[in-house]
């Protein structure tokens, strides 16, 4: 059996893999919610998702650093990465130990794609298909609800001392634009720049996210009150989830007061 991943590269498997590890927390709940939580046998520190799954299976390291070793005991079939969450050094160790199929999301569409290939890689074809229309349902609702809203300039900080903001060719960016909302950001060589507080103060809002920083609700009154401007503390696994979560995001932005 021949897959191919977001990278264009091939991967053969002499059958369907059943022994998974995940290295990115939004595909390791899509792979839950695929029916394949008994095939995940490692999982990072950071997947929270579904909540008992750490206590479950092994954690074998985090997103950027994992222990090589702890994989290679494991006798995993197949290691599920990303492009930008995971390093290319480390997917090239991994490699040596099993395939690594790779996903590479910027937009609702390449995480369709995602779910898609996901299915057809462990036997799950109809539970993609049935997540995959839920989405796309979700979406239009939403492009339905927000049709007559006015664009606003917005900031969507990730990390705080340096402020970093989301850049272009995001995914977060892409759900900033589904959310008529303009990125201050015009840096396009750059993912997440680096942004002073005179910068931010282009931004009509300020959108502090919850993770990678975990911005809380005093950094939101801070903030207010150096910039004052409209500032408001955002989930961003809603915003930079890029699985089954989608599902439910669009819910969560009809929700925010912007």
């Amino acid at each position: 059996m021949k897959i191919v991943d977001q990278l264009k590269q091939s991967l053969t498997f002499n059958q369907t893999p059943r022994r998974i590890i995940s290295l990115v927390p939004s595909q390791t709940e899509l792979l839950v919610d695929l029916g394949l939580e008994a095939e995940i046998i490692g999982v990072t520190k950071f997947c929270v998702h579904p909540a008992h799954l750490r206590k479950d299976k092994t954690i074998v390291g985090g997103t950027k650093k994992v222990n090589f070793q702890k994989i290679k005991a494991l006798l995993p079939d197949v290691i599920i990465c990303n492009k930008e969450e995971n390093t290319k050094e480390m997917v090239t160790e991994l490699q040596k130990i099993a395939p690594v199929w790779i996903s590479d999301i910027v937009s609702i569409e390449d995480s369709l794609d995602m779910i898609s290939k996901l299915g057809c890689l462990f036997d799950k074809e109809n539970k993609a298909t049935s997540l995959i229309e839920g989405v796309v349902i979700e979406r239009d609702s939403f492009l339905e609800f927000i049709k007559n809203k006015k664009p606003q300039k917005v900031a969507y900080l990730i990390w705080k001392n340096p402020y970093m903001i989301a850049g272009q060719n995001t995914f977060i960016d892409e759900l900033l634009k589904l959310n008529k909302l303009e990125n201050i950001s015009l840096d396009l060589n750059s993912r997440y720049p680096e942004v002073s507080e005179l910068e931010l103060k282009k931004a009509a809002i300020i959108l502090l996210s919850t993770e990678p920083f975990p911005f809380k609700e005093k950094d939101v009154e801070q903030l207010e009150n150096v910039l004052d401007k409209k500032v408001i503390l955002v989930d961003g696994e809603y915003f930079s989830w890029y699985g089954s979560r989608l599902k439910y995001a669009f819910n969560y932005f009809k929700s925010l007061p912007i």
